[in-house]
């Protein structure tokens, strides 16, 4: 499953750099959503890249993380688990646009793309398991989880509110949170295990 969303994802972004006009047509961009019920657009902006940077950074992550937050659905949800896990990567990529869905629902000009939000999701699911697993910061320096995910959360935050970039950090914030609530939904032991795991 993780491989076959790489690969159609790598595929669909390929195409869009050789056709600029898909990134236009299929892109987040609310107004069209709200105003001309575009509602595809929810799901394939993720799936378009603005570069191969962009597209290689987002799939490397999301291939890191997916088959450790696969294995933990199928020891808990066994024959559900890949229907939930992908009720986490593209509910993480529908939710975590739905705050910037509201707020820019009148600014033609905003848009978006990037499976931001899903990678955040499943990134975050991980740090649910295993709070204390390592995580590379900026890709060299071990650190926690759990402590990794406060990092994150707060600069993504810190970085929506004064929105002085072209990344969608809102996207990054609340597919990060749906990532840690998504599991809990199913089993609310969840929590328990994930505060046992930090205090051990």
């Amino acid at each position: 499953m993780t491989l076959l969303i790489i690969a159609v994802t790598f595929l669909v972004s390929y195409v869009a750099f050789q056709r600029q006009e898909l990134l236009f047509k299929y892109d987040f961009n609310p107004y069209q959503i709200i105003h001309r019920n575009q509602w595809y657009r929810l799901v394939t902006h993720a799936f378009l890249h603005a570069d191969w940077m962009h597209l290689i950074v987002n799939m490397l992550v999301f291939y890191s993380f997916a088959d450790v937050a696969m294995l933990y659905f199928h020891a808990l949800f066994a024959q559900n688990a890949i229907l939930l896990f992908l009720g986490l990567y593209f509910g993480g990529i529908i939710v975590s646009c739905l705050y910037s869905l509201v707020k820019q629902r009148d600014n033609y000009n905003y848009s978006a793309i990037g499976a931001s939000g899903g990678v955040a999701a499943v990134t975050f699911t991980c740090i649910l398991f295993e709070p204390l697993g390592k995580i590379l910061f900026f890709g060299v320096i071990p650190i926690p989880g759990v402590l990794f995910g406060i990092l994150y959360l707060a600069y993504s935050y810190y970085m929506g509110k004064r929105g002085m970039d072209n990344v969608a950090h809102d996207a990054h914030f609340y597919g990060a949170v749906y990532g840690l609530v998504y599991p809990l939904i199913f089993r609310p032991d969840l929590i328990g295990r994930f505060i046992e795991k930090i205090i051990q």
